[in-house]
């Protein structure tokens, strides 16, 4: 059996980023055979990927590529926040961003385009040294692609939140855009417009709305309210002693509900909810739910935001792109946030270490 030397070690560790000790087992098993130890360390990275593939894998970061009028943001997963810190894993993360680019694929919800994705020049196997190398799951989570005249990206918090926006009418309007990047990231909206929000996300916003409407019920209009409270007393729905506390303390109804019992507010929302037919024909009714509507689709639709940078505090997204432009017309835009819709992982890291002194 040929000697390892710690020369030979020193050289497969640089050729492949593994740790000291694995380069030293993979030598031992291929007998100092380099091209051999390579290989052999490229099976165990895959063996150790499959055994970590049930493990969580919730932290991580985005990375973009942006070039002439396309951009694309990638995100990749990692266990810790601490390996998402890493410049390897980082340097991987941009190599998925790149590729994804030069792909030619669209990414979104494809799962397709993301095994499409891994298949090119040889980046799952890249995935799978990265593995072995960092010790962690690593995952190729999502990627999605814009065009447009023009195009802008933003990372926020390290690459925490990765977004770009793509629009059309001038190929003039990066900084523009840019800031339209960290409008998205610092208030989410859902739809660029409310052009974008369909007939049924519509009535869904407002069956939503009615319902939480009538189960706040101190919230109510008052004629609405003081009905309710009738029939509550009358019918008896409210026990004997929430009845004689509201009757002491009703002079001042921001408070009374203090006072009442759990069971009262819930109570008065029921009497509210078998009548929703005749309180939703109530005109007033129908004013607060509106009301409520267009508060709503002022935070979920860019377009009517206010714009963080507004020096009055009031200027819209819209109004912003129209001083700039007035044929700027943003067509669409991706927010990325690494780990959202995921299980996280609770890591109690003293008591890891505890455990493990004491094993």
């Amino acid at each position: 059996m040929a000697a390892i030397t710690a020369a030979m070690v020193k050289e497969l560790r640089e050729m492949t980023g593994a740790g000291m000790m694995d380069c030293k087992k993979a030598l031992n098993e291929c007998d100092g055979n380099m091209e051999a130890a390579v290989e052999f360390l490229r099976k165990s990275g895959a063996a150790k990927m499959e055994k970590k593939a049930s493990r969580i894998a919730a932290e991580g970061i985005a990375r973009v590529a942006v070039s002439g009028n396309a951009a694309v943001v990638a995100e990749v997963n990692s266990e810790t926040d601490f390996v998402a810190k890493n410049e390897t894993f980082q340097e991987f993360v941009q190599l998925v961003a790149d590729n994804a680019l030069a792909s030619g694929l669209n990414g979104g919800k494809n799962g397709e385009d993301i095994e499409a994705l891994l298949e090119m020049n040889g980046l799952k196997e890249v995935l799978i040294e990265k593995t072995a190398t960092i010790g962690e799951k690593l995952s190729v989570r999502r990627f999605e692609k814009v065009t447009g005249e023009c195009v802008a990206s933003y990372l926020h918090a390290g690459g925490k939140i990765g977004v770009l926006v793509a629009a059309e009418g001038t190929a003039d309007a990066k900084e523009a855009l840019t800031n339209v990047a960290m409008q998205v990231a610092a208030m989410n909206p859902q739809y660029i417009s409310r052009d974008d929000i369909s007939a049924e996300a519509l009535d869904k916003i407002r069956e939503i709305t009615v319902d939480s409407s009538l189960n706040d019920t101190p919230s109510l209009p008052k004629p609405i309210l003081n009905a309710l409270i009738e029939k509550a007393i009358s019918e008896k729905v409210w026990s004997d002693e929430d009845i004689a506390i509201f009757e002491e303390k009703k002079t001042n109804m921001n408070f009374v509900w203090n006072f009442m019992s759990k069971e009262a507010p819930a109570q008065l929302a029921g009497l509210a909810m078998a009548d929703k037919e005749n309180i939703l024909a109530n005109k007033i009714f129908a004013g607060l739910v509106d009301g409520r509507i267009a508060k709503q689709l002022k935070d979920i639709c860019l377009m009517d935001q206010v714009y963080v940078k507004a020096e009055d505090g009031k200027q819209t997204v819209a109004a912003y792109l129209k001083s700039v432009n007035n044929a700027l017309k943003i067509t669409k835009i991706v927010r990325f946030e690494v780990g959202e819709g995921m299980e996280k992982k609770n890591e109690d890291f003293a008591a890891e270490v505890a455990k493990q002194m004491n094993a």
